[in-house]
């Protein structure tokens, strides 16, 4: 009996030592920016072997100094509830528990600019239920102790726009040779249509799906609505 119990219990301490840690860091990212991710750890090394001449190009900036373009963009785009919701948007993740139940195995996301960060921050790629109860907690832990702005923040600054490209002022650079406080609503509305797939973009730039995103996006953006 004692066996069976230690093979239930571990995987929660192991869960709960993992918040714990994860709670210390949320608690720094409030005031300070990190200076790598799990997923950008992740990535680059994935890409050492796939394309070792890519170098990771990661640049910090303030919110101030990033385009309000940009921040509705991405709104639009990803999570139009964002600065109203408490991490999560029950109504996409009631969808993609219905996809995923019809496909028999974990695809469809549903996931928050809150939950996308988290993963980006913390987690690996793995699908599973026991990583979606890990981003649970995280999620609901970031929220309880981070402001929306802040948030929003980190997240501007840390997901992938290609290879080895990470954050606003990194794309700006990149695709357009801007600031990420110069970008224009169209430079905009298409940095935030290749979020959802930065490196199939970065292979296959002309894409009409790429296209169609951003025309969406564009016409999105007005409505979207910032953190205060």
């Amino acid at each position: 009996m004692k066996y069976f119990a230690y093979l239930l219990l571990t995987p929660l301490f192991l869960l709960l030592a993992f918040n714990m840690y994860a709670y210390g860091s949320i608690i720094g990212l409030r005031t300070l920016a990190p200076s790598s991710t799990a997923f950008m750890n992740t990535r680059m090394a994935q890409l050492a072997e796939r394309k070792p001449e890519v170098k990771r190009d990661y640049r910090w900036v303030d919110y101030q100094d990033i385009s309000p373009h940009l921040k509705k963009a991405l709104i639009a785009s990803e999570d139009a509830r964002f600065a109203v919701h408490g991490g999560f948007d029950w109504d996409g993740i009631r969808q993609a528990a219905r996809r995923n139940r019809a496909q028999g195995e974990i695809r469809a996301g549903g996931s928050t600019i809150s939950q996308q960060l988290v993963k980006n921050l913390f987690l690996n790629e793995e699908r599973s239920y026991w990583r979606k109860a890990e981003e649970a907690a995280l999620t609901a832990i970031l929220e309880a102790t981070t402001d929306k702005t802040r948030i929003y923040t980190l997240y501007l600054n840390v997901i992938e726009w290609g290879y080895g490209i990470y954050g606003a002022e990194a794309a700006a650079q990149h695709f357009y040779g801007v600031s990420a406080k110069q970008l224009n609503p169209r430079q905009a509305a298409a940095l935030a249509a290749r979020v959802s797939a930065p490196l199939r973009y970065a292979d296959q730039p002309n894409d009409p799906r790429l296209r169609r995103k951003t025309e969406i996006i564009l016409k999105r953006m007005n409505s979207a609505k910032l953190p205060e």
